[in-house]
């Protein structure tokens, strides 16, 4: 069955197939302004047997001719040079619509707006950041950190460009790509009697003991909450890594925190880390953005530093 647009003579439907694309076009403005074929193909950087070759595909899909060529260069038909006044009209719009379309991925390239959970925006994204501070330097950044849930909320908002989480799953709605891999240690200050203990920590023991905890929402509650089955007893309720952190060295009680948070307290014997038994503390670190919406620009090149 034929198609229906190409029956309809009234020109109804799509156009794309009737209108000249607009290589063509700038070709036929060359020819008209320089008077030679040969010198317009020059002009563009083709050949001339491309030229002529392109010319006489317009005057088909137009059908009339439009190029008179002698020994003596090449001259524009009445209808060519009715042709030639749309073509420039069409090839401007064209250069108006291409400077727009700069002027809209300016504007995008100019900022970056990046939300991160804690772990992340504390330890890991200053060096991202800075990096791509040297290949953009006009490049505003700014950071929002905040739990997990509150970088999806960002997100999903349009409050973020690009996001980083911590836990087992991308936050429903986002798109997600593993950029690093993390592990949660059970650490007390080295006044505590877990400090001096030789046999790892199992689940019950770890699942009744109260512990300086982030607040529900963050990737390391999350964590910790499927680790124990939804038992993890809170002594505590802190918003930052830093905050459980510094209660955890203060000795108010045993801590959960990432690995990349607390590593140089135990080089220099702050914290201890109590060994754990049976209980899987693993997760993922993601970079996360709003589903079918790929980054682009500045935050695409963010994403690209955090794989390297």
């Amino acid at each position: 069955m034929g198609s229906v647009e190409e029956e309809r003579p009234d020109g109804v439907g799509s156009i794309a197939h009737r209108v000249p694309d607009l290589g063509a076009l700038e070709l036929l403005l060359a020819v008209a302004r320089l008077g030679s074929l040969g010198a317009a193909a020059r002009e563009l950087g083709i050949t001339q047997p491309a030229a002529s070759s392109r010319i006489r595909s317009m005057e088909r899909q137009l059908g009339v001719a439009l190029v008179d060529r002698s020994p003596r260069g090449s001259r524009l038909t009445d209808a060519g040079a009715l042709v030639t006044d749309w073509a420039g009209r069409i090839v401007e719009a064209a250069r108006a619509f291409d400077a727009g379309a700069q002027a809209l991925r300016d504007r995008r390239d100019s900022r970056l707006r990046v939300a991160a959970s804690m772990t992340i925006a504390e330890y890991l994204l200053p060096g991202w950041l800075l990096a791509l501070r040297a290949g953009r330097p006009d490049t505003a950044v700014s950071l929002l950190a905040g739990n997990s849930a509150a970088v999806a909320e960002r997100l999903l908002t349009g409050e973020a460009d690009l996001g980083f989480v911590e836990g087992l799953d991308a936050p429903s709605g986002l798109d997600s790509a593993v950029i690093a891999h993390d592990r949660l240690v059970v650490v007390v200050a080295p006044v505590h009697p877990w400090a001096r203990r030789r046999r790892p920590l199992d689940a019950s023991e770890l699942a009744s003991t109260p512990l300086i905890l982030r607040e529900k929402g963050s990737g390391t509650r999350q964590v910790l909450d499927t680790a124990l089955g939804g038992l993890a007893r809170p002594l505590i309720e802190l918003s930052s890594t830093t905050a459980v952190k510094a209660a955890a060295v203060s000795g108010a009680g045993p801590a959960v925190l990432s690995e990349l948070a607390v590593g140089e307290e135990l080089a220099l014997r702050r914290l201890v880390a109590v060994p754990v038994d049976g209980v899987s503390l693993a997760r993922d670190l993601r970079a996360v953005w709003p589903a079918g919406h790929r980054p682009t620009g500045p935050a695409r090149e963010l994403l690209t530093l955090t794989r390297g």
